[in-house]
């Protein structure tokens, strides 16, 4: 799409090194990710009946190793982008995200928030998808942000949370505690019903809103 494009060029500008070390993990993904065993539990129903309006991916932090393979082998032709901070790991996370035909904007709560609100709105418009990890980019762990909630109520889109499971996997001792899958484990892909948040919410509503989609997000054996 020639409008995807231009505006992909305009928002996006990558240092060599960034463009560099994004190419690398994105390796990286790819090689681990033929190794594992995929299994979908789509909840929403959206894989084999794609919606016809965009949706706002949600999922925890320490879980995103495997949502770029699992968007494009689930969803192959959905448009996306995804929500990055302007440090440099944002922008090594854009560069990831674009192997995989996923845009970026770059935007966080204390960086360029209202503006970026403003172009996630505006490729809701174009009809793309929206990745936002909630907890992100440095937490607390498994709390969520109300941006996902916010940009719904602003917005025709619908929020998907997305759990990921694995059998196995190492853990970081980050604040997130990142997962990353070990070669041939299984990967659980939990797509949920999707949320639909009113136009019109008061403060107390808002929040019942974005505790209803942090639920979704932490069942009650997440504890770790």
């Amino acid at each position: 799409m020639a409008e995807s494009g231009q505006t992909r060029e305009k928002k996006v500008r990558l240092s060599f090194k960034g463009r560099l070390i994004g190419w690398n993990v994105a390796s990286l993904v790819r090689f681990f990710s033929v190794t594992y065993r995929w299994r979908l539990h789509d909840l929403a129903g959206v894989a084999n009946s794609p919606p016809d309006h965009p949706m706002i991916w949600t999922l925890w932090h320490n879980r995103v190793f495997s949502i770029l393979v699992a968007y494009r082998k689930y969803l192959p032709f959905r448009q996306g982008a995804t929500l990055t901070s302007p440090s440099k790991d944002g922008e090594i996370i854009a560069a990831t995200a674009g192997h995989f035909g996923v845009d970026a904007v770059r935007g966080s709560s204390s960086r360029r928030g209202a503006a970026a609100l403003v172009e996630l709105k505006n490729w809701i418009k174009r009809g793309s998808d929206i990745l936002i990890v909630p907890d992100g980019p440095r937490g607390p762990r498994y709390r969520c942000g109300p941006g996902a909630i916010k940009l719904a109520q602003l917005t025709d889109a619908k929020i998907l949370p997305i759990r990921i499971e694995y059998s196995s996997y190492w853990k970081f001792k980050s604040w997130d505690q990142f997962r990353l899958p070990k070669p041939f484990s299984t990967v659980d892909i939990y797509f949920e019903p999707l949320v639909e948040v009113p136009s019109k919410l008061s403060e107390e509503d808002f929040e019942k809103e974005r505790q209803r989609v942090e639920n979704i997000l932490n069942p009650s054996h997440e504890t770790d």
